[in-house]
């Protein structure tokens, strides 16, 4: 059985049973179940499926470990968490999100104007939100305004004009109110310290955010002026998204803990709580030897406590509250696009392919009979032979002296015989057959946007875990690349030989051939753009009641073709007019054509840009058989 690197990447939330892959929570449906039954509604193209129990399990692992860390070491400062919506803000994701976390007290992070205005709307009174990044003072009053709501609500300080805005809206806000309501203050640190990978910069003294030493001291002197040191609450830092090493965090860690005791013993006595920031990785990887993370969730909760804890005993302050931001760690299992395969571009090389004549050319007839008597003893020779016989047919051709079907026949018949050889000598680890995979390799055209659904493959070479939704009792052959719909030659997802991806041998036109896409629920969504005009695939929720049954929740189609033009700001009622003008104008149809035509096209603009998987109907398929 291949399992595409399940036990590495899954986390156990997906299992193989029946030939299929599942679900592995309640009643266990199939993935390929619950992709049919949505197709059967009339859902064509990729699907994005999400799965709101994965997001409680993330969300309880990561408050079990810290808990389980504090009772170890007696800590005695309290954990919470907020989930930064720059990692997935569409709404299916957050309602799913605040249901399975109301019993955490768990809250948002918001960037931005637009996502505080979903952190005020969507968190709990008395949960923690937290506004990061650089703010106006519209922004600094919406935090105002939240307070006075009754949120539990910090503003993070990343720059000295920021606590000038801050100071200036107090003033406005609160200079005639007997108890005024003012948000906490928190200071964004500027760490020597930085993360490793893409996401290195972060955090150093050279990343875009936080405060250096000298501007902290600025800032403090600044609270304690304006009567607002009474409001500095926390401390936080972040060295970079998906910290696949854990040594750079232990050294933050110290670095800001410090930072934390020193302003507490210089009087910032409502100082309580430090920010780690996000970064807590996932793991991706589908390949023994390969792993993103050198650290399990329960080390990375013991080290911080621990060494809070230590930090603090030996300044002798208080233990701080621990505050995570960890996005990518809670949402990216939460979902899987699953997208049908359209077509497989080299089935062409088939011995059905060949177009041999009564007298071919001297090496033809010798691959011919290289490709009929190969076996394991002479396959690496025949190999060799077929290889050197190709080169020379070549130049042949390109000096005039073979036509186009002995070029055909020879690409047909050197790549059957690179297959039987890999076939033959599979056993063998070689760099030869290795190198061999390349010119194999099958293109599965696969029915989605690499720029939409998966940007950071595109943009960051991240790879996602990738396999069939069913035929998982049959090992894979053909070397795999995924092509996309797009019309650009970035939406392919190469071969790897150092990483190899295998997929079935499989005939479209008689069956339908499904692929997942695994951990894409952080970041992909919100980063996917609309090159070519491809949008949003269709999504929907997958819950399940207390029998174990799944339900088909909250469906939301891909927008059709005038949809997305109204985004980019096109007129689509000018758009409208103007091919109903140009059908009726039309010297080339009858009065019946214009209107059959403008049907057509009025059932066309309702559908969404993907394509639509052809499958044969039963007299192409009786053909087929027939032939064969």
């Amino acid at each position: 059985m291949q399992d595409f690197g399940l036990s590495i990447w899954s986390d156990n939330n997906f299992v193989i049973e029946d030939d299929t892959v599942n679900i592995n929570h309640a009643s266990k449906p199939s993935l390929l179940k619950i992709t049919q039954e949505i197709r059967e509604k009339g859902y064509k193209g990729p699907l994005l499926l999400r799965f709101p129990h994965l997001i409680q399990k993330q969300i309880s692992s990561l408050f079990e470990s810290f808990e389980k860390a504090k009772q170890e070491f007696q800590y005695q400062g309290s954990f919470q968490a907020v989930f930064p919506l720059k990692v997935n803000q569409f709404p299916n994701f957050i309602d799913a999100l605040m249901a399975v976390s109301e019993n955490y007290s768990y809250g948002l992070e918001a960037g931005s104007k637009a996502e505080l205005i979903i952190a005020i709307s969507k968190t709990p009174i008395g949960a923690p939100i937290t506004v990061n990044g650089f703010k106006d003072k519209e922004m600094i009053s919406l935090c105002f305004i939240a307070a006075k709501m009754g949120h539990n609500i910090t503003v993070t300080i990343e720059g000295l004009g920021e606590l000038e805005t801050i100071i200036e809206v107090n003033r406005e806000f609160n200079a005639a109110v007997e108890n005024p309501v003012i948000p906490k203050i928190g200071v964004r640190i500027r760490l020597h310290s930085s993360g490793i990978g893409i996401w290195a910069k972060s955090g150093g003294y050279s990343s875009k955010f936080g405060l250096t030493s000298t501007e902290l001291l600025e800032a403090y002197e600044m609270l304690k002026n304006h009567d607002l040191l009474s409001q500095l609450w926390m401390i936080h830092f972040h060295i970079g998204s998906q910290m696949g090493d854990i040594a750079p965090l232990k050294k933050a860690l110290r670095e800001a803990g410090n930072i934390y005791a020193e302003l507490k013993k210089r009087g910032a006595d409502a100082l309580g709580a430090i920010n780690i920031g996000g970064g807590l990785a996932v793991e991706y990887s589908q390949h023994e030897g390969n792993q993103e993370r050198n650290y399990s969730l329960q080390e990375f909760a013991n080290d911080v406590v621990y060494l809070m804890q230590e930090i603090s005993k030996s300044k002798g302050v208080a233990e701080p509250d621990i505050f995570t931001e960890s996005g990518r760690y809670i949402a990216a299992s939460h979902s899987v696009l699953v997208a049908p395969v359209l077509e497989l571009f080299s089935q062409e090389y088939t011995a059905k392919g060949l177009r041999l004549k009564e007298k071919n050319p001297p090496l033809i007839e010798e691959l011919y009979a290289l490709f009929n008597t190969i076996s394991r003893e002479h396959a690496r020779e025949y190999l060799h032979d077929a290889l050197d016989h190709m080169e020379s047919l070549l130049t042949l051709f390109d000096l005039g002296y073979i036509d186009l079907e002995d070029r055909s026949n020879t690409e047909i018949l050197v790549n059957l015989i690179i297959k039987k050889a890999i076939a033959l000598l599979q056993n063998e680890d070689s760099n030869e057959l290795k190198k061999l995979q390349d010119r194999i390799q099958e293109k599965y055209l696969v029915n989605f946007s690499a720029f939409q659904s998966l940007p950071d493959f595109w943009g960051l070479k991240q790879h996602f875990p990738v396999m069939p939704l069913d035929k998982l009792q049959t090992k894979p052959t053909n070397p795999a690349s995924i092509w996309d719909i797009t019309c650009d030659s970035d939406g392919e997802i190469g071969f790897n030989r150092d990483l190899p991806l295998y997929l079935h041998d499989i005939d479209v036109s008689k069956e339908e051939y499904f692929l997942a896409f695994f951990l894409t629920g952080a970041y992909q969504e919100v980063l996917g753009m609309k090159h070519n005009l491809f949008t949003h695939p269709t999504e929907c929720v997958i819950a399940f009641d207390e029998a174990g049954d799944y339900h088909i929740e909250k469906l939301i189609e891909a927008q059709n073709l005038m949809d997305v033009l109204d985004d980019l700001d096109y007129d689509t009622k000018s758009i409208d007019t103007t091919l109903k003008l140009r059908i009726s104008e039309s010297p080339y149809l009858s009065a019946d054509e214009k209107r059959e035509v403008l049907g057509k096209l009025y059932l066309f603009l309702s559908e969404n840009s993907y394509l639509k998987t052809i499958q044969a109907n039963d007299e192409t398929r009786k053909k087929y058989e027939n032939s064969n």
